[in-house]
């Protein structure tokens, strides 16, 4: 009997990142997302299911590379796309039904590289065999070599930003806590919630997120004590107005700033591609497989896609380095200030004392 499986749009919504790669948007998820649906609906297959299906079809894509002739790698290339596919189902699936784990999101990581490792192996032994040029082993080097070091980048940023953004919190609810004011919010959160924004710097895009401060106790009991000095004692019966304070904007920290400020020019391509939930890092390590393992088998051009692939993920990857450089120099700026605060306080207690 056919699970109640909520209409496609809704589905799309709730499978769908807000940013993917460009591949994935136009190429993938008009496939995956449906096939999502209906497998949810008329089976019983799991997230680690499709997992090991995207990898046994990505082997049979590395045994096609390895045959060397095009017609196999045509067939290989079909395949590799056909594994990516799946592989991107698996999440989907998790979100849809609530079934991810811990261990399948292992699992589809672990899947990922060994796939990775085995086709580029299987793809360039393979040329190597037809043509006995060298430069094909090199290659399969390169780009394992690219591959890794593009998701330890990746995780290692992630690792280090988050201890950055971790420490301001720390600072700021420190800083807040007697104030009773609202909670910081990172600029990137705000975009990230709000993928239609026009600007960077607007903030009344990104007012949805406002936490609306809750009435304090104490401020209804110091409202009441006012209004019975006034009037006279105050039933429980009595209706009191007690002011509610209303609502604060959470302090925006924006850790690209510096880069925004030097090349304002990309903010506006960034809001164009995020209007079609494309994200900026146009070249990732899924445009460099989809460069290696399907255009250049496809097109009978490895060597050359594999080069131009590697060279293009080099330079977003470098580009993505100086951006965390930035960063690093406005968390630097934001606990600057912070310190500088914390010394301004004693100096002001001690003088109206």
């Amino acid at each position: 009997m056919p699970r109640d499986i909520p209409p496609l749009a809704e589905v799309r919504r709730i499978t769908e990142k807000k940013r993917d790669a460009w591949w994935t948007v136009m190429l993938v998820d008009p496939v995956a997302t449906p096939l999502v649906r209906w497998i949810a609906r008329y089976t019983r297959a799991t997230p680690n299911q499709l997992t090991w299906g995207a990898f046994l079809v990505g082997l049979g894509s590395a045994a096609c590379f390895a045959q060397g002739d095009w017609r196999w790698l045509l067939l290989g290339a079909v395949l590799y796309h056909v594994s990516f596919i799946f592989d991107c189902m698996d999440g989907k699936l998790a979100r849809l039904t609530g079934t991810g784990s811990v261990f399948g999101a292992w699992l589809d990581f672990v899947f990922d590289r060994i796939r990775v490792l085995v086709c580029s192996v299987a793809l360039m032994a393979g040329q190597y065999t037809r043509t006995d040029d060298v430069l094909y082993l090199w290659l399969a080097l390169g780009v394992t070599f690219l591959d890794a070091l593009r998701y330890i980048d990746s995780l290692e940023i992630f690792k280090i930003r988050h201890g950055m953004r971790k420490q301001i919190k720390a600072r700021m609810r420190a800083a807040r806590k007697a104030e009773n004011r609202a909670e910081l919010a990172f600029m990137e959160d705000l975009l990230r919630e709000n993928p239609k924004a026009d600007l960077e710097t607007d903030h009344d895009t990104v007012a949805p997120l406002e936490p609306v401060a809750p009435r304090e106790p104490v401020a209804a009991l110091e409202a009441t004590s006012a209004l019975e000095a006034t009037s006279g004692p105050v039933s429980a019966l009595d209706p009191v107005s007690v002011p509610v304070p209303a609502p604060r904007r959470p302090a925006v920290v924006d850790l690209h700033q510096e880069f925004r400020r030097r090349f304002p020019w990309w903010v506006r391509c960034r809001n164009f591609l995020q209007r079609h939930r494309i994200r900026a890092h146009l070249i990732s390590g899924i445009e460099f497989q989809m460069g290696v393992f399907i255009i250049g088998p496809a097109i009978d051009a490895v060597v050359a896609t594999t080069v131009v692939s590697g060279v293009l993920l080099l330079v977003f990857e470098l580009a993505i380095i100086y951006k965390f450089l930035l960063s690093t120099r406005d968390f630097t700026r934001t606990i600057n200030s912070f310190e500088a605060a914390e010394e301004r306080v004693p100096a002001t207690t001690s003088v109206n004392s």
